[in-house]
């Protein structure tokens, strides 16, 4: 009975041995320091026996390190991202800078074609008042000096002074002087005068 027991006994310590190796082997777990004796008989497990890393005094500074390398890393792409938004910014501002200015120009031109238009107007009301004055002037004078007069004018202010003396006297529902001043003038002149009467309209 105690020879079995011995038998036993011996199997399984030849079993854990065995299983011990082989997980150590396989680095399951770690036994090459408890089992270094063992491996000078085995060759094919001949190897050193794992060492634990040795720890320093000051591994807690190097984790601060760490960390703070970890931070400034943070830190430094954070920079950069806020760098890249700033560029983006300074693109987008100086774009809307040149709209501005560009909006700027022609709220400038607008106001140049408004003044110009402005004066434009301004002439066109004072010519058709110095036009209606002369008209009236002309039409209270003897025909003969007025023809007189308007032989040394342009044949265009001839014709606007015709054209609203024609209106006057439409407006009072009386016969216009502006036959008889024609008939008055050189028959060339006259015939050119009402040519471009006919072919210009009455206002431009």
């Amino acid at each position: 009975m105690a020879g079995r027991i011995f038998v036993l006994l011996l199997l399984v310590f030849v079993l854990a041995a065995g299983g011990l190796i082989w997980f150590d082997y396989l680095t399951i777990i770690d036994a090459k320091s408890v089992l270094a004796p063992v491996y000078k008989y085995i060759p094919f497990l001949r190897k050193e026996g794992r060492t634990q890393p040795k720890t320093n005094p000051d591994e807690v500074l190097n984790l601060d390190a760490e960390r703070l390398s970890v931070r400034l890393e943070a830190l430094e792409y954070r920079n950069m991202e806020m760098d890249s938004r700033q560029n983006e910014l300074d693109v987008r501002y100086n774009e809307i800078e040149n709209m501005a200015q560009e909006l700027e120009e022609r709220q400038k031109a607008l106001e140049e074609l408004e003044k110009s238009l402005r004066a434009k107007t301004e002439d066109a009301e004072n010519k058709e008042s110095n036009v209606d004055k002369n008209a009236r002037f002309m039409i209270n004078m003897l025909p003969e000096r007025a023809v007189a007069i308007m032989s040394n004018m342009e044949d265009q202010d001839v014709i606007d002074i015709l054209r609203k003396t024609e209106e006057i006297f439409s407006a009072s529902g009386t016969i216009s002087i502006v036959p008889y001043w024609l008939s008055l003038m050189d028959p060339a002149r006259a015939a050119e005068l009402q040519r471009k009467m006919a072919g210009r309209p009455p206002k431009l």
